[in-house]
């Protein structure tokens, strides 16, 4: 009974080809809510890299010959940076690999805060990138600088310019290998220790600088015992700080924001410091005198009245207000 065999043999076949068609369905099915899981699937931030203390700060100025003057020669400051050949004037932190940089002033407005910029070192550039884009911070491009080092500049919620930059040599690699010229002055300080600058909004700041970027209490403490006027921040990593000068005037003037947007050097006795400044040709300057802060502390004053202030590194005698919370940077 050919006829019979034939059709017993057509319905297995139709049977093994529905079976083979609702595998295909059933592994087409079992990829799509595979993709969909996955796409479920949060992915986890990057980490924050680490932030280890100031690179530089960038000062602007109205005459760089001048300017550039007081720094090397009243300060001893190193003048040209290794590999450097961008267009501010780089001066080399003796000791560090820090800088300080002086940038002509923009002619068609003069800025509030001549504190142009403070910068500060991190271990992965890339990450820091990443780790801002994923808390919605828009910082600029990755840049490379004329001396190698990558950076980027991103703005806090006040719009000051901060940048992070990943240098490629380790932080002795320029002191051991730029000794102290004969016939050069003496470096004023061998370490920036912090920059400070006027905060209105002190929440809005530590939304930035705290809870992102995990920076810490160091200090705080005012004019009086029950005040806040300074507010002491480390860097996560590292002991350098930055300080938001509280409760200035909006009108403030020129002379006044030059007191309070500033940047400090860290030495082991300002008194010599003092004589050091006196023998450099420097007369005008206030200090040494203690602080509220317990820290013996001088302040001299650029050209265009930018503050420098060069404090010891730890406190002489104990704060007003509130204790340190974290260790002192060494020499």
């Amino acid at each position: 009974m050919p006829n019979a065999s034939l059709g017993i043999e057509f319905a297995v076949m139709q049977r093994v080809l529905r079976f083979k068609h609702l595998a295909l369905q059933l592994f087409a099915a079992s990829l799509v809510l595979q993709s969909s899981m996955l796409a479920a699937t949060p992915q986890q931030p990057p980490k924050r890299p680490l932030i280890t203390g100031i690179d530089h700060v960038t000062i602007y100025v109205s005459a760089v010959a001048k300017s550039r003057k007081f720094y090397s020669d009243v300060l001893g400051l190193k003048a040209g940076c290794p590999q450097y050949s961008g267009p501010e004037t780089c001066f080399l932190v003796r000791g560090s690999e820090q800088r300080v940089l002086l940038k002509p002033v923009p002619h068609h407005a003069g800025p509030k805060s001549w504190l142009a910029e403070t910068s500060f070192a991190t271990k992965d550039l890339a990450q820091m990138r990443s780790y801002l884009l994923a808390h919605r911070v828009q910082p600029g491009p990755i840049q490379k600088a004329t001396d190698g080092a990558q950076y980027f500049r991103v703005r806090d919620p006040e719009g000051n310019s901060i940048a992070f930059v990943q240098r490629a040599t380790s932080k002795s690699s320029d002191a051991e290998s730029s000794p102290l010229e004969i016939g050069a002055p003496t470096p004023i300080g061998a370490l920036l220790i912090h920059a400070g600058f006027v905060v209105k909004d002190m929440a809005a700041e530590n939304r930035f600088y705290v809870d992102l970027l995990g920076f810490r209490l160091y200090w705080y403490g005012g004019f009086k015992d029950d005040g806040t006027d300074w507010y002491e921040l480390q860097v996560p990593d590292g002991p350098d700080w930055i300080e938001y000068m509280l409760n200035i005037p909006a009108n403030a003037d020129h002379k006044e924001l030059g007191v309070q947007n500033h940047f400090s050097f860290g030495v082991k006795d300002v008194h010599a410091t003092a004589a050091q400044l006196r023998a450099s040709g420097l007369r005008a300057f206030d200090g040494p005198e203690i602080g509220r802060d317990g820290k013996d502390s001088l302040d001299a004053y650029d050209p265009d009245g930018t503050r420098v202030e060069i404090m010891e590194f730890t406190p002489a005698q104990k704060p007003c207000c509130h204790p340190y919370t974290a260790g002192h940077p060494k020499p």
